[in-house]
């Protein structure tokens, strides 16, 4: 029990440290894909902002502080084992890791209890942080992406079922129309999570997991990465540019995730994620030694 209890700091201390770090520091692919979008823009107010953007992440690297204001809502996709050693504390220290977090980083206090409409100033609050769950067998892994929901990254979210007949078609118009009307808002350029599926909430689903697939990647059913590549092409023909300002490029890329469907309907979603795309993975195996792929960088500096 004490070294089960010791296990379990150890591995909400490190969460704590890594949701910080995510805040103030962008994924490796993310910076890669600004800095060639910045190369290709040729307008003086794009290359400006683009500039900008780059000064704000060596200012929060520098001063240890989130790149960004809204440091968002916290969302975890969680892929563990059955044989992971704390497959019964995770929900839970993910929780109290996102009060350290919340105090050691610091984070804005994102979490207002609806209805009741008061903010509990923890990040946490009823279902917050949000936990999506993964069962892997016979695994003694664990693998848990983070994910900071911010205001203006959520606002295009939508999601609805086509009527018989729309097909591919209707996926292009829902996802063109979402990002014509509330695009602007997002703080392009944008990674774009499409989710196809039967229903609503199935969709929706995929939409946030094609947000965790690194920039540059593809579906691997031919059509669906088709698809990837006419979106962004579209989306980029909008003309919205960084911080919606006007450029060339409006997107860092669409990311497609699907499953299979009712014959007679089409669930779609959509889900943004903004310039400031702050998701992170990271697994553990079975004595929390842990690994990283979205970042380098990140030290763990033990407190407990």
């Amino acid at each position: 029990m004490a070294a089960e209890k010791e296990m379990t700091a150890k591995m909400t201390d490190i969460m704590a440290q890594f949701v910080g770090f995510t805040a103030k520091k962008l994924p490796d692919d993310v910076i890669a894909k600004l800095q060639e979008l910045r190369d290709k823009e040729d307008s003086p107010m794009a290359k400006v902002i683009y500039d900008t953007m780059f000064r704000n992440q060596e200012l929060a690297v520098k001063l240890n502080r989130p790149s960004c204001q809204d440091t968002g809502a916290l969302q975890f996709w969680v892929k563990c084992g059955t044989k992971f050693p704390l497959i019964d504390d995770v929900e839970g220290l993910l929780k109290e890791a996102v009060m350290q977090a919340t105090v050691n980083t610091p984070l804005r206090h994102n979490a207002v209890e609806t209805f009741d409409e008061y903010n509990t100033g923890k990040n946490v609050g009823k279902g917050l942080p949000t936990v999506w769950w993964d069962i892997v067998p016979h695994s003694d892994e664990c693998e848990i992406y983070t994910y900071m929901a911010g205001g203006g990254c959520t606002l295009p979210g939508n999601a609805t079922v086509l009527m018989p007949g729309e097909g591919y078609e209707g996926i292009t118009k829902f996802v063109l129309d979402r990002m014509t009307s509330y695009g602007l808002n997002a703080c392009p350029p944008l990674l774009v999570g499409v989710g196809v599926a039967t229903s609503v909430e199935t969709a929706a689903l995929n939409s946030k997991k094609a947000l965790m697939r690194p920039i540059g990647s593809h579906n691997p059913n031919a059509n669906a990465a088709k698809m990837e590549r006419l979106l962004e092409d579209g989306i980029n023909a909008i003309g919205l540019g960084p911080q919606g300002m006007g450029g060339h490029y409006s997107v860092m890329g669409v990311n497609i995730e699907n499953t299979a469907r009712h014959p007679s309907a089409i669930g779609v979603a959509v889900n943004v994620g903004c310039w400031s795309h702050r998701r992170g993975h990271i697994v553990f195996d079975k004595d929390l030694n842990f690994r990283i792929d979205t970042h380098t960088g990140f030290e763990y500096k033990p407190t407990v």
